[in-house]
């Protein structure tokens, strides 16, 4: 059996959860107790809150979490970074009064910062040699210029729209995060199995995640140009068609990219274009 911690509310935790949901990992959702088991898989889930995650992991308390980059930087415990998630994605800025006029990170020298990640904050100003004074608060740090409490914050940014309604604007960026798959270092050759089932599942979600399967009729006096505007992830797959001069072309397109390819591929005189989602990926 493998332990997993998650964040117990918030954003990251409904992320985690539909992620462990779309890998076909079952774990009721209903009972909000510390510790449930799922019913078809190897896997216990530990709900905590986001900033004990690291410890718990590194201590093998859990075999392994899902936190924030934020949490883990801040929090420097030894564990392992078993996977990059790419979701629940944000910034930690430096934020002042919008009324204040900005010349640089210097301005910060001599004032006070609040904020909830005080060991980033110090190791990035003792970097550009700035000495400020860190005033730690636990919640709502975006209020701490409004009610005279300090001179500017340092905080998770994601819209930037807390920010806007606080009279606050972002001047440094100072680091970018994102949910972290962490990992015990020490876990046994049992649970590093149950490991590598669960990232095979993970992955397949991740991969195909904006991704759309497209098919399409191509002539084949065309057909050069459409596979070079559609290398899939090898090359398209090609299928021939009972009128000779036509052919239907397979492929996988990031949906980033999607508009501007299929406009490309209407001028090559591609028809019967049909896009499908795609859940799950196995390379």
């Amino acid at each position: 059996m493998l332990r997993i911690a998650v964040q117990s509310k918030g954003r990251l935790y409904e992320d985690t959860m539909n992620l462990l949901k779309e890998a076909g990992i079952k774990v009721s959702s209903t009972k909000r107790t510390l510790l449930v088991q799922s019913s078809n898989f190897p896997l216990e889930v530990l709900f905590l809150r986001d900033d004990d995650i690291p410890q718990t992991v590194a201590d093998g308390v859990a075999d392994i979490g899902i936190v924030g980059e934020n949490e883990f930087v801040e929090r420097g415990f030894e564990a392992d970074i078993v996977k990059r998630l790419g979701f629940s994605k944000c910034r930690i800025s430096l934020a002042i009064p919008k009324a204040i006029e900005y010349p640089g990170v210097e301005w910060f020298n001599g004032k006070k910062i609040a904020t909830s990640y005080p060991g980033i904050l110090r190791k990035f100003m003792q970097e550009k040699g700035i000495d400020i004074n860190v005033h730690v608060i636990q919640g709502s740090v975006e209020i701490a210029p409004g009610i005279g409490l300090a001179d500017g914050i340092f905080d998770i940014v994601s819209s930037g729209s807390t920010l806007v309604s606080n009279n606050l604007k972002e001047v440094e960026v100072v680091m970018q995060s994102e949910a972290l798959l962490i990992g015990n270092q020490d876990l046994t050759d049992e649970k590093k199995a149950i490991l590598e089932q669960l990232l095979f599942r993970i992955e397949s979600v991740l991969i195909a995640d904006g991704k759309k399967y497209v098919r399409m009729n191509a002539p084949k006096s065309q057909l050069a140009a459409i596979t070079k505007v559609l290398p899939g992830l090898k090359s398209p797959t090609i299928i021939p068609l009972a009128d000779e001069d036509w052919c239907s072309v397979h492929s996988v397109l990031d949906e980033k990219q999607f508009w501007e390819i299929v406009g490309q591929l209407k001028a090559l005189g591609a028809e019967g274009i049909l896009v499908t989602p795609i859940e799950k990926m196995i390379l």
